[in-house]
C-alpha cells in the first residue's frame, strides 16, 4: 500500500543530515520548505511503526531529533500528525518552557 506522508524534521546542529537526506533521495521526496518533504510511501503493516523502523535503520536518532509525520489515517480518513521521534517544545510565540502538548494531532 502507499501512502502520502509529509515529514517535518529538525536534527538539531549534529544531527545526521546526509544519512536523513539520502533516505529522502531514496524515497523521491519532494521539499516543501524548510526541514520539511513530501513522499508516497509504500508500506504493507502499519505505517508509522513502518517509517519509524525505516527512519531509525538509516538515519542516526539522538536524543535532539524530532521528526513529525503528517499523514491521512485510513481507519478514520482524517489527517493526523505524530512526532515519531522527539517532542514538542513550545513555540517561540508562547514562551521558552518545554511543554509536551500532546503526542497526535488530527483533524476535527
Amino acid at each position: 500500500m502507499n501512502s502520502t506522508v509529509w515529514i517535518s524534521y529538525d536534527l538539531g546542529v549534529r544531527g545526521d543530515y546526509e544519512g536523513l537526506y539520502a533516505w529522502l533521495d531514496d524515497h523521491e521526496a519532494k521539499e516543501c520548505g524548510d526541514s520539511m518533504a513530501l513522499l508516497k510511501y509504500s508500506h504493507s503493516d502499519d505505517l508509522i511503526e513502518r517509517l519509524k523502523s525505516d527512519l531509525q535503520a538509516a538515519v542516526e536518532i539522538n536524543k535532539k531529533t524530532r521528526i513529525y509525520v503528517i499523514y491521512r489515517d485510513r481507519s478514520t480518513n482524517k489527517n493526523r500528525g505524530k512526532f515519531i521521534f522527539g517532542k514538542r517544545k513550545a513555540a517561540a510565540w508562547v514562551g521558552f518552557g518545554a511543554s509536551d502538548g500532546g503526542n497526535v494531532d488530527e483533524e476535527d
